[in-house]
């Protein structure tokens, strides 16, 4: 009888260990962000804390198990067989939006997608059971649905996202007035009382209240109730105490300590409050299993009225899925690359923006800039100068012969953004409200972002651009999240077969996105856009623009070749994708450019005039690929409308241009690649050579013009293309004459 659960039951369980990795992929920039940002600690101490954080949180996790049974729907209005539909499509829809967010390094919330996904789910196999009850109507739906629940969830998910930020805000600005930036500099005893509240805070909201709603509390119950406030002031005390020894004796940082312990505790309460999101589903669907099979009645006519009741949970299978999110932590890289994105919104000072400004990230921007001018006149000039002064940064000094990478944060702000977010989290844990982590965390380093000026007049547009696009994707994810629920609901329930056709695709769709993820990684180059400090000099100079030279000119061959080829074959497809390639090489040496400030502020003393020879490669590499981007771009839209093929003596004149730059390119990387400069000689008289028969060709089509050429517009896409041709080559020579002549001057001095 219970065959087909049963094979549900394993699908359950597998699909929850694929939830748990994905979830955690996307959810470990909630507990790490502050901690790896900072550089505070080592990334693989940083790792230990926050695993056995995860761990412990793991074990504190069986009082919101609730939610999945009971939070969003009335469970005594469905049978046995409508819970296990509605179960099977939530764990189906989390992983394929887990997934894709992960895949796409922004961070998004599985408590939002999980509450949406359950009611949709619920809300679809709620409408088809009253479709089929004549004695029921659409109003009858709010019989199925625990509404009122699954509002107070959703408002204290966009009332954590405003109360998040605004908290932040105010806690970094007032932190900031009492250390400024030269916090090493602060009497021990402001340390001391700083570390006092911070872990106190944290121990208290973490530890206590965390331990609420789980078997271990009943031990503590006696001691905690009643006495919060004795308990708060004697923590205080305490931990001041302890500090100032820590400080004074063993001459430790207490804002290390704090953002140490502060990552344990935030990584425990992502733990406690997450794990519900990626495994209660499962149990819930394991517990009404148990029940079900034990009663002997038919599958659709159980009603799963147990599932109300408060159901002990298995500590083992706690700890089993805490040990899979600890593995997932140390192996994801798609973790990192949502970190990331994390890390570039709160990172203080500029550096490469991964958003792109957008009309309502301007409009914040110039209305903010219109409150500051008003509050400028209001509050008093010595007011004012007193919070600048607290807000200068110190120059970093440091010794010629070694190298230093600027943290994206300092200790002060890193502290702050786990002290709140973890107490506004672990407060939310204690009243059995899944609040979305990612919301609490993300929101918080985002409002001590903006009290702390790390958005600037330079990279406050695109901050504001990301935070408004991650906002957005919070967004639709809840749509996304209830409308695909509530479709594979109602495929399951149309007919069970569909179950390993949507597990199918599931599988096949993971391995695209991981296969896709893993080549874009490895694409990707490691360039730092961050504030260098290491010392670049007249030889790093040269290696790090030969590297450049010998990769675009490489490319540059490729992308012409498919573009004469393609063109021949008059193929649309494959036309399209290399002027996505063209693009691609567009934007690579943008940011090149975009880097070209920190690149001279990073340069030698002696290597300072290297820096206009610098700047000029650039140049000429960017003249370069605009050439074969019009190339592409106008042997793309010739073919899109549909144009004549051009004529087998154009196609044989270029593919002979083809070959003779195919061969010359070749040896201008090998040149670069070897640094063998001494051939540039001999290579620039070649492409001397070349762009006379560039020019012979074109003479040969205006001839053709005049005695068998019929086709306007194929004579414009011919001569474009022999004309940006020449525009290519000579932006090539310009660049190896420039880099001759410095190779000779170099070489000289």
């Amino acid at each position: 009888m219970g065959d087909p659960y049963i094979l549900m039951l394993v699908a359950l369980a597998v699909l929850a260990l694929v939830d748990l990795v994905v979830g955690v992929s996307n959810d470990a920039v909630n507990f790490l962000n502050s901690a790896i940002g900072s550089k505070a600690i080592s990334i693989k101490n940083i790792m230990i804390i926050a695993s056995i954080g995860v761990f412990m949180g793991a074990i504190t996790s069986s009082g919101m198990m609730e939610v999945a049974r009971k939070g969003i729907f009335n469970p005594n209005m469905f049978m046995f067989q409508d819970i296990m539909f509605i179960f099977m499509a939530v764990m189906i829809t989390d992983i394929l939006l887990l997934d894709l967010f992960n895949s796409l390094g922004m961070p998004t919330s599985t408590t939002v997608s999980i509450v949406f996904e359950l009611l949709g789910a619920a809300v679809c196999i709620s409408l088809l059971k009253i479709s089929s009850n004549d004695n029921q109507t659409l109003v009858d739906l709010w019989s199925y649905i625990n509404h009122e629940k699954a509002l107070q969830i959703i408002n204290g998910i966009l009332l954590s996202v405003v109360v998040a930020f605004s908290v932040g805000a105010i806690v970094q600005f007032i932190s900031r007035i009492i250390y400024s930036f030269n916090f090493e500099t602060k009497a021990s005893y402001v340390n001391a009382t700083f570390g006092g509240f911070a872990i106190t805070a944290i121990t208290y909201f973490i530890i206590i209240k965390g331990l609420k709603g789980t078997p271990f509390y009943g031990n503590v119950k006696p001691i905690v109730e009643g006495n919060t406030l004795l308990i708060i002031v004697g923590s205080f005390i305490t931990w001041s105490l302890l500090s100032q020894v820590l400080i004074k004796a063993f001459k430790i940082n207490i804002l290390k300590l704090i953002i140490g312990v502060g990552t344990f505790s935030l990584a425990m309460a992502f733990s406690g409050n997450d794990l519900v999101n990626f495994v209660g589903v499962p149990i819930a669907a394991w517990n009404s299993f148990q029940v079900w099979e034990a009663s002997g009645v038919a599958a659709d006519a159980f009603s799963m009225g147990v599932l109300s009741k408060k159901v002990p949970s298995n500590i083992w299978l706690l700890l089993l899925a805490g040990g899979i999110m600890v593995i997932t932590l140390w192996t994801s890289s798609k973790a990192q690359n949502v970190i990331k994105t994390g890390i570039d919104l709160s990172r203080q000072g500029d550096g490469d923006e991964k958003f792109q400004a957008n009309a309502l990230s301007r409009l914040v921007v110039r209305a903010s800039m219109a409150i500051n001018t008003g509050i400028s006149y209001v509050v008093p000039n010595s007011a004012l100068n007193y919070i600048d002064a607290k807000f200068q940064k110190p120059e970093i000094k440091i010794n010629k012969d070694k190298t230093y990478v600027q943290p994206a944060f300092d200790l002060v702000r890193a502290s702050v953004n786990l002290i709140v977010a973890g107490i506004l989290i672990s407060i939310a844990t204690s009243l059995k409200l899944p609040l979305s982590t990612t919301y609490v965390t993300f929101m918080v380093a985002m409002g001590t972002s903006l009290a702390d000026r790390a958005w600037g007049r330079e990279s406050a547009v695109f901050r504001v651009a990301g935070v408004i696009n991650v906002i957005g994707g919070w967004f639709l994810t809840a749509i996304t999240a209830f409308l695909v629920s509530a479709l594979v609901a109602y495929l399951i329930s149309w007919d069970l077969f569909m179950i390993p056709i949507l597990l199918l695709i599931v599988t096949i769709l993971i391995a695209r996105n991981t296969v896709i993820h893993r080549k874009k990684s490895k694409e990707e180059k490691k360039q730092e856009y961050i504030e260098r400090t290491d010392l670049i000099t007249i030889n790093g100079v040269i290696e790090e623009s030969s590297d450049h030279i010998a990769e675009v000119a490489t490319r540059v061959n490729k992308l012409y070749t498919n573009v004469v080829k393609d063109l021949a074959n008059h193929d649309l497809n494959k036309l399209r994708k290399t002027d996505k390639h063209v693009a691609k090489l567009n934007k690579e040496i943008d940011e090149l450019k975009d880097g070209v400030f920190y690149f001279i502020k990073s340069l030698d003393e002696t290597s300072v005039p290297a820096s206009r020879f610098y700047i000029m490669v650039l140049g000429y590499l960017q003249d370069a690929a605009q050439s074969i981007s019009y190339i592409s771009k106008a042997s793309y839209k010739h073919v899109n409308n549909n144009h004549k093929n051009l004529k087998k003596e154009q196609i044989k004149d270029l593919s002979a241009i083809d070959e003779e730059l195919d061969k010359l390119l070749i040896k201008v990387s090998n040149v670069f690649t070897k640094r063998d400069f001494d051939k540039l000689n001999q290579i620039l008289i070649d492409k001397r050579t070349l762009f006379t028969n560039v020019t012979l060709t074109i003479e040969k089509q205006v001839a053709r013009i005049r005695t068998e050429e019929t086709s306007p517009k194929n004579t414009t896409l011919y001569f474009s293309l022999l004309l940006e041709t020449k525009d290519l080559i000579s932006a090539l020579m310009n660049l190896l004459e420039t880099y001759e002549e410095f190779h000779l001057t170099t070489k000289k001095h």
